[in-house]
């Protein structure tokens, strides 16, 4: 089974800049993420763009809408931002009926350690290979219904509503 991961940027991707203390985009880290965590899926990635979720448009989910269609793959990883993912997921959700659609950040940059980017994404391959068609989205040890998730900001956790 081959795998389509859609890098879309997010907390996940971003680096630390030691002289002006920003956290900011530089590239993806995800083919060292896939490698250090010696997956063995077969995957196919593609950075669609590298925008912190907050300045996501509707604009940038239909180009994300477009890419999970006109995708051959039937199942799909998303690198996501984790403030807007949930409505990202509800907008993939009007559409997509017919492939099984995983999205998926972090709470810390992968670059920065203690990372919870390389669990996050094991739980997402896990998921993406092993659930039914849908919009899901694998944070904290859990893969959630795309409209029984919600993000706690208070505790930087995603629980079921």
């Amino acid at each position: 089974m081959k795998i389509k991961v859609l890098i879309t940027g997010g907390t996940i991707d971003k680096t630390y800049k030691e002289l002006t203390g920003e956290l900011s985009f530089t590239q993806t880290h995800m083919v060292d993420m896939l490698n250090r965590g010696r997956s063995m899926a077969d995957t196919l990635s593609e950075v669609l763009f590298l925008k912190d979720s907050l300045e996501m448009t509707e604009s940038d989910r239909a180009f994300i809408l477009d890419k999970c269609q006109s995708s051959d793959e039937k199942n799909i990883l998303i690198t996501h931002g984790t403030d807007t993912i949930v409505e990202t997921a509800a907008y993939l959700a009007k559409s997509i009926k017919d492939k099984t659609v995983v999205l998926f950040g972090s709470m810390i940059p992968y670059s920065i350690d203690h990372s919870d980017a390389l669990f996050n994404l094991g739980v997402a391959l896990c998921a993406v290979q092993l659930k039914d068609h849908g919009i899901y989205i694998a944070m904290n040890g859990q893969v959630f219904d795309f409209d029984k998730v919600q993000k706690d900001k208070g505790l930087g956790i995603f629980t079921n509503t």
